[in-house]
């Protein structure tokens, strides 16, 4: 599996998991188990893969990069 992030983007990915995740303890039992969605931008930002940019084609090489060309 190639990674096709960048570090500032699983940075943010990893953060905003982890503050979706903290709601657990806060919510009632129906809404609580909405935030395990958290579990998908945490799980990108540590394999730094993400499935929805590879099927679109993003972030496979220098021509993705999103650079000035």
């Amino acid at each position: 599996m190639k990674r096709n992030m960048g570090n500032g983007e699983r940075v943010l990915r990893g953060v905003v998991g982890l503050m979706i995740l903290g709601l657990y303890g806060a919510l009632t039992p129906p809404l609580q188990y909405l935030t395990l969605i958290g579990l998908l931008p945490l799980g990108t930002a540590i394999t730094g893969f993400c499935p929805l940019y590879a099927w679109l084609g993003r972030g496979q090489g220098p021509s993705h990069s999103g650079g000035a060309r």
